[in-house]
């Protein structure tokens, strides 16, 4: 028969674990080493994900100035004027010198400033960094440059006063405009015709067997436009803008008489041109 032999110690060890916790111990050991067996690639992808540098958010869009709009406008406009007149030979002034005097007498320049204000409305086409549109608009602006001289003195000692006056109801364009972008800050130069609806006057008067005359005109004037401005998208559909226009426009010319008491009489001529300069600031809808 052969014998077993038998280590006391490790013996009472394994009698000792199987009576206490240690198979239990042995049992949660199993099973945390197979949790972390499972869990580990996911931890490990997790940790590579975090490594990974964060991606920016996506820029915004650049502004795009295609489309039309329609917008209102205010601000000052000055206008200036060159008065001229003339006197034709007749029956009550008949010496040349007096005919040159008189004429001399009305010739001057003026000029006045007032509000200005109204509407626009365009369209513009972006390509690239460059923007190219055409805009009208229409302002009510009154302006009334006078010009008188009671300096005038005839050969007999008789004296001449002579008044003159231009005076603007409307200022209108049309202009393409060129301009250069960036982002929402556009700055532009623009040209184009300019209408303006203006009233003219001449009065005469001497001494002279008490002489009086007096030239009347009302017309449309077309002439030219030129200027720059600045404008900023506020929004995607309002921006606001700042502009300079210079415009001028050809002479109005007026025919008239002068009549005294005892029955003379002369032609009377009267002319004025007409330049107009407007600061504005505007605020446009684009659809």
């Amino acid at each position: 028969m052969q014998k077993i032999l038998t280590n006391p110690i490790r013996d009472t060890i394994d009698y000792s674990c199987r009576r206490s916790s240690c198979a239990r111990r042995g049992v949660r050991f199993r099973l945390v080493f197979a949790g972390m067996t499972l869990f580990a690639p996911i931890l490990a992808e997790s940790a590579t994900a975090a490594d990974l540098p964060l991606k920016a958010p996506p820029a915004a869009a650049a502004y795009n100035w295609t489309g039309c709009y329609v917008g209102i406008n205010g601000g000052a406009g000055a206008a200036g004027s060159d008065f001229t007149s003339r006197v034709d030979p007749g029956t009550h002034l008949v010496d040349p010198g007096d005919l040159a005097i008189a004429g001399a007498t009305g010739t001057g320049s003026a000029n006045d400033a007032g509000f200005i204000g109204g509407a626009q409305a365009g369209c513009n086409l972006q390509t690239g960094g460059f923007v190219m549109g055409v805009e009208g608009d229409w302002d009510y602006f009154r302006s009334h440059p006078t010009f008188t001289s009671p300096n005038g003195v005839l050969s007999t000692g008789d004296t001449v006063t002579v008044s003159q006056s231009l005076r603007t109801n409307s200022l209108a364009t049309v202009r393409p405009r060129l301009g250069v972008v960036s982002d929402r800050s556009l700055v532009y130069v623009t040209g184009g015709a300019a209408f303006a609806s203006v009233n003219y006057t001449q009065a005469y008067a001497d001494t002279l067997n008490a002489a009086t005359g007096s030239t009347v005109g009302s017309t449309t004037l077309v002439g030219w436009t030129a200027g720059a401005g600045w404008e900023w998208a506020w929004t995607d559909h309002l921006s606001v803008k700042t502009e300079y226009l210079f415009a001028k426009f050809p002479t109005t010319n007026a025919l008239g008489a002068i009549l005294d008491n005892a029955g003379g009489a002369n032609v009377l001529h009267g002319s004025s041109n007409l330049t107009i300069q407007t600061a504005r600031l505007g605020l446009n809808y684009r659809f």
